[in-house]
């Protein structure tokens, strides 16, 4: 964290101790997100990695007493379940974005990484220029929402997933197969969301392998007949995801969307006021 002039806070004890396959008991971990969001010299709260756990603890969180304490929340991956649930409950915004260990945590972290990161700190914006044509031309904007799509997916009809119409969707995701991703994407689609969303996003899909089985069947062949089918635009290789540059978005915040015959640009912030 030195590159951002910030001090590192961590609980050492919660990061040594052990339970089950987590650092503490969940009653543990919660009291230490309720710390982390009540603590006055803490500005922003990232997550130290992702994997599993999150949402052990999702029912049991008071998202009232987590906002209240107005801090930026940080992260992607698992932590993606946080984030939304946050969302749902609160309307309180938070930022996909780079972790501690995993990102901030590369020798050296990327630079492209800490960039759009530091912007955040420094402007009321950012913004990025996507050399992937959409097959589609005009404006369009919204609410951004989304993150990790497994962990999206995993939220679909439990109370801790937003209700979000008219937005942009953007979704990420690592080690799902091409079927796989598809395969959430219907769920997704059979639930409603997709077909109330102005916009859907495709980010950074990685680490998987293709079989025999799927007959060369893959990303790109997704995003066409999600483009094809969906009647809304269509984007896709956003940078963002489970790679060392990423960008950060906001969920529950706001973007506006141009795109042309050789691809789009894309603004977008904490507010509709903040893109001017």
């Amino acid at each position: 964290m030195q590159s951002l002039g910030w001090e590192l806070r961590y609980d050492r004890a919660a990061l040594i101790g052990r339970s089950e396959r987590f650092p503490a008991p969940d009653a543990e971990r919660i009291a230490a997100l309720y710390a982390a969001a009540e603590d006055p010299e803490v500005n922003v709260v990232m997550a130290l990695r992702g994997g599993y756990g999150i949402s052990r603890l999702l029912d049991d969180l008071d998202f009232a007493r987590i906002a209240a304490g107005n801090k930026l929340w940080v992260g992607h991956s698992d932590f993606t379940a946080f984030q939304l649930a946050l969302l749902q409950h609160t309307g309180h915004a938070s930022l996909a974005g780079p972790m501690a260990a995993t990102d901030f945590g590369m020798v050296p972290p990327s630079a492209f990484m800490l960039s759009h990161f530091r912007r955040w700190f420094e402007a009321a914006y950012d913004s990025t220029s996507v050399p992937v044509a959409a097959g589609w031309q005009g404006e369009v904007s919204g609410l951004l929402w989304g993150g990790n799509l497994t962990m999206l997916a995993h939220l679909i009809g439990s109370l801790h997933c937003p209700q979000v119409s008219g937005g942009i969707l953007f979704i990420e995701d690592a080690g799902e197969t091409p079927f796989r991703l598809e395969r959430m994407l219907y769920q997704l689609s059979y639930a409603g969301i997709l077909q109330a969303q102005r916009a859907v996003v495709f980010g950074q899909f990685g680490d998987y392998r293709l079989t025999d089985r799927d007959n060369d069947y893959d990303l790109r062949d997704v995003i066409a007949h999600w483009q094809d089918k969906l009647g809304i635009p269509v984007f896709s290789g956003l940078m963002h995801g489970h790679v060392a540059d990423k960008l950060s978005l906001p969920i529950g915040g706001y973007a506006s969307i141009q795109s042309g015959a050789e691809g789009y640009d894309m603004r977008y912030a904490f507010s509709r006021e903040a893109l001017g």
